[in-house]
């Protein structure tokens, strides 16, 4: 600092030189071994125009706080007083910038309200001017009281340091000093454990990259660990501090129990050769179901509620955006009792339906419908499987369709694309299983209603679809065809399989029984192929 005068060599606590550390008349320390810069504490240069605003240093009184445990000494070291405003007594923090002078003041009156003389803005964090400006480690607290903490518990001899306004800031604070920051070695991010607490710590960590490291503690905050004369394991707390891992990324020394676990099916489906080409329905997968219009998607789907229903006792939600909720329940309970409830002239009674009730009540398991005169926005439709997760514990979900999501984008494509990204991160975020339905454009030749093979290239949306997919499967049948065996006849598909990749190319043939209104496969491959049944009951 220009206009002090040198006094003394001293040591130096950043590089431990004995006497390359120097003591200057206006307090500060320049060591010329490590060229590290120590500001003086407690007081510091303050401007001609800021020392109109802020409360003079010499006016403060620098004291213990007994209500914290904070020491006089630990307030000294910092420039924590306490002083008068507006007849009131108040906690003073001084801020800083980077040239070492005070541009502000942070009051803390007794009701905890919090004011601000000169300006904090474009200041450093609290206690910059405490510490060297480079050094193997610096704490980052929430506030004042913490930094003021976690210096003492640590002898006033390690940097620490606060950002000036909360979480809110934090991140802002982080970026805005960054240089300062990565002079250090390590940054130990101490914040609160609260979920505003935990949800900053995170960012701030991902802006300060491999250098962050996050410190967990059992109470709230530093200063509540220091009340509950845990100081021990608030020192250890800082030292075990584990570094920055951006969410999503794991060690694969981490994964050996994880891998040692001989791979499980997932749930089957209700016809057995789709359940060995698929190896069954597992949870964070997407599964793609295109097909023509009048194909028969709506039969199959529902036969594979009741199958969840009743085989796996899983809850089921549904979100069929052309069906109304009272045709589906119909139509899944027809699979159940093997009628057609959902036809005016079904071969079934008022007791067939009753019997059919009371079976679905005491199944074990629920589907949750949704009202498809509703909003079909993906906003919508993804805030309701996030409830049904949480809620009510539902892990295999069915959409039909996706293109209703995107109808009335100006853009389909893209829309379909943001969707569809959305919609795989869904899956593996909450750990579910998404069935869904995206309708085909027109074929070089011929029409899927008459049987025209379906490619993967007929999804709208269709990259997109193929990206974030496991399964794509497609439903072929003639609606036209002149024997009614075969207008009755669907070819189930494999197009994508980014399981095994075994299965692309895969197909079989599914029937339909005019009786009860049921699908069965026409031509079942061996049962060798699959896991134990487990338990049939509540099955057909």
């Amino acid at each position: 600092m220009s206009g002090s005068e040198f006094l003394r060599h001293i040591p130096c606590e950043n590089c431990g030189s004995s006497d390359g550390n120097s003591l200057y008349s206006d307090g500060h320390q320049f060591c010329f071994v490590c060229n590290t810069d120590v500001q003086p504490k407690g007081g510091g240069k303050i401007t001609k125009e800021a020392s109109k605003k802020l409360i003079p240093p010499e006016d403060l009184v620098y004291q213990a706080i007994p209500k914290r445990k904070l020491r006089e000494d630990t307030c000294s070291h910092f420039g924590y007083g306490i002083g008068t405003y507006n007849g009131k007594k108040v906690q003073v923090a001084p801020y800083y910038d980077k040239s070492g002078v005070m541009v502000g003041q942070k009051l803390r009156f007794p009701d905890k309200t919090f004011a601000v003389l000169g300006s904090i803005k474009d200041a450093m964090p609290f206690g910059f001017h405490c510490w060297p400006r480079t050094g193997k480690r610096v704490v980052v607290t929430e506030g004042e009281i913490d930094a003021l903490t976690m210096s003492q518990v640590q002898g006033n001899k390690w940097p620490v340091v606060s950002i000036p306004n909360g979480v809110q800031g934090a991140k802002k604070t982080i970026a805005k000093h960054r240089d300062y920051f990565l002079g250090f070695d390590e940054v130990v991010l101490v914040f609160d454990q609260d979920e505003p607490g935990q949800k900053a710590v995170q960012e701030c960590a991902a802006v300060l990259g491999g250098r962050a490291k996050i410190a967990a503690l059992p109470l709230k905050d530093p200063n509540e660990m220091l009340l509950a004369g845990r100081v021990d394991e608030l020192v250890t707390a800082v030292w075990r501090a584990e570094p920055y891992r951006p969410e999503g990324i794991v060690k694969g020394s981490e994964l050996k129990e994880r891998v040692s676990k001989k791979p499980e099916w997932g749930l089957s489906w209700f016809c057995d050769t789709l359940t060995k080409y698929t190896y069954g329905i597992r949870t964070t997968e997407l599964i793609a179901l295109g097909a023509g219009v009048g194909v028969g998607k709506t039969d199959l789907l529902t036969q594979q509620i009741h199958h969840f229903l009743f085989h796996h006792k899983e809850n089921v939600g549904a979100f069929f955006l052309e069906s109304t909720c009272e045709d589906l329940m119909r139509r899944m309970l027809g699979k159940h009792a093997g009628k057609q409830f959902h036809l005016p002239d079904g071969d079934w009674t008022e007791d067939d339906l009753e019997a059919a009730w009371k079976d679905y009540y005491s199944c074990g398991a629920e589907v949750f419908l949704y009202d498809s005169f509703g909003s079909n926005k993906w906003e919508s439709i993804r805030e309701k499987i996030e409830y049904l997760y949480h809620a009510e514990g539902v892990r295999y979900f069915i959409l039909d369709h996706l293109t209703a999501l995107a109808a009335e984008e100006e853009d389909e494509r893209r829309a379909l694309d943001a969707i569809m990204a959305e919609m795989g991160g869904l899956v593996k975020k909450l750990g579910i299983a998404l069935i869904f339905v995206s309708h085909l454009a027109t074929p070089e030749r011929g029409s899927h209603e008459e049987g025209a093979q379906v490619q993967a290239r007929h999804f709208r949306g269709s990259r997109a679809i193929a990206q974030w997919s496991s399964f794509m499967i497609g439903l072929e049948r003639n609606q036209q065809a002149d024997d009614e065996e075969e207008r009755h006849t669907t070819t189930v598909r494999i197009i994508k399989d980014r399981y095994t990749g075994k299965a692309t190319g895969e197909k079989f043939r599914l029937g339909y029984d005019h009786a009860t209104g049921r699908l069965y496969e026409k031509d079942p491959i061996a049962e060798t192929y699959f896991p134990p049944s487990g338990d049939e009951k509540g099955d057909f």
